[in-house]
């Protein structure tokens, strides 16, 4: 298995033997919406003409019986439409993997016309597989499918998570004591962060302490803002990053995060007590699944708050002095809710003829 990846912090997870990846110039999203070069690779275009080219040289090279796309049906600004129409002609399997949500339907709809995504999954995609439950959403409500290309939908479940072989890299050793607040990758997560300090600051001795990781992608100078005042607050510890977060996710007291798709499947898989707090912008992701979350009871949904907000820390003071109080997620969990990496095994093993259906 060869993973292509943008991600500049890929070589710091643990790949199983006969696994391994190449890394291509990386593009991050801001919170604008606007996509830009993580390194000094020069502008946008020439970023993506690269990424594009390296892309299709790995994969003619690597010769691929099943080549599996992330979420963009023809990647990020088309660079993948060269290299999927490639190894269609030769045989390979395509298959569109999926979150559970991509956002608002009207939106959704409107962007893949843009970039001929649809035409894409009529075209090139053999399958379509759904990382999620049809129950909590339809990623591809809104677009208007032909039914040879619907008939290649499968929920798979979302993608259970379990404990790496190793330990964290680094030790918390009062973690189960403590809350965690991730902002994921970090590169949209201020709001929360901010949010959350803003709360300690002025509630923090009714709070639980709390582990505070922004994420590797915020900007330097607002991550250090961040830490300075943190370190006026003794109940806040902060970490910028840990690639086995699965372990403080585990072993944390319960989990404040945006609500994005891998922490959502850490939540479920390590049943923790959770607070959503999506991002408004630029996509309606975040909000749909935290929206889903609390009508399935499986978390508590607490809108970001807005600029000027009256209501200003009172909101989440009071959603984090209550986490200890919610439902674990299994209690409401639906049948298959984290059927996902079996199901996904199960359906590419069929497809490449080695036996075993999808449940």
């Amino acid at each position: 298995m060869l993973i292509v990846s943008g991600s500049p912090i890929i070589g710091s997870f643990d790949f199983k033997t006969r696994v391994d990846f190449v890394r291509v110039p990386g593009i991050i999203k801001l919170r604008s919406g606007e996509y830009v070069p993580l390194g000094v690779h020069g502008p946008i275009d020439s970023t993506t003409a690269l990424r594009a080219s390296l892309i299709r040289e790995t994969a003619l090279s690597f010769a691929p019986d099943l080549f599996i796309v992330d979420k963009e049906p023809l990647g990020l600004r088309g660079e993948l439409e060269g290299t999927l129409s490639a190894l269609k002609a030769r045989g390979t399997r395509l298959v569109l993997g999926l979150r559970d949500v991509l956002d608002e339907p009207r939106a959704l709809a409107a962007e893949w016309t843009r970039k001929n995504a649809v035409g894409a999954l009529e075209n090139l995609y053999d399958d379509i597989l759904v990382y999620g439950l049809r129950e909590i959403h339809d990623p591809l409500e809104g677009l208007d499918l032909p039914a040879d290309v619907t008939a290649r939908v499968r929920y798979t479940g979302y993608l259970r998570r379990s404990l790496p072989a190793s330990g964290p890299t680094h030790r918390v050793p009062d973690i189960g004591e403590r809350v965690l607040v991730t902002a994921g990758g970090g590169g949209d997560g201020e709001t929360l962060i901010d949010w959350v300090i803003s709360a300690y600051e002025k509630s923090g001795a009714n709070l639980p302490k709390a582990l505070v990781v922004p994420g590797p992608f915020m900007s330097a100078d607002m991550r250090q803002g961040f830490e300075a005042r943190m370190a006026r607050l003794p109940v806040l510890q902060s970490l910028t990053f840990e690639p086995r977060m699965e372990h403080l996710v585990a072993e944390a007291r319960a989990v404040v995060c945006m609500g994005g798709y891998n922490t959502f499947c850490e939540i479920l898989s390590f049943d923790k007590r959770a607070v959503l707090v999506p991002r408004r912008v630029p996509r309606c992701e975040q909000t749909i699944r935290a929206q889903a979350a609390k009508r399935l009871r499986l978390a508590r949904w607490v809108p970001e708050p807005e600029t000027g907000d009256a209501a200003g820390v009172r909101p989440i003071v009071e959603a984090i002095g209550a986490l200890d109080a919610q439902p674990r997620p299994s209690l409401h969990a639906p049948a298959g809710l984290l059927d996902g990496l079996e199901n996904v095994v199960a359906h590419c093993r069929s497809v490449l003829g080695l036996s075993t259906v999808m449940r």
